[in-house]
């Protein structure tokens, strides 16, 4: 089963905590903005950048509504790696994104 994150997001990072954000939607989407500190990596690029992931690191995925994140989200949970999908995806983030 696939851990799930939605609005204790926003306070993890209000709070100062480290979080290893990933945002795997398309460039124009992420051109509207992003949360800070999110690394970008289309979900189609997301097996070939498999070096970038830590197996004792957690990462949050994140798209547009949650359906490709998820997708992501069990491809890299089956390669041994810790994620959470955010549920909701941009659609749903009330909190700051940047350009």
């Amino acid at each position: 089963m696939i851990e799930e994150i939605t609005e204790e997001l926003k306070q993890k990072l209000e709070n100062g905590e480290k979080v290893e954000l990933v945002d795997v939607r398309e460039d124009e989407e992420v051109a509207e903005g992003m949360i800070p500190g999110a690394k970008h990596i289309k979900m189609g690029e997301i097996p070939d950048n498999l070096e970038y992931f830590d197996k004792d690191t957690e990462y949050i995925i994140i798209c547009r509504s949650g359906g490709r994140s998820f997708n992501v989200c069990a491809y890299l949970d089956d390669q041994g790696y810790k994620v959470r999908n955010m549920v909701g995806g941009m659609m749903n983030w009330t909190g700051e994104t940047k350009r």
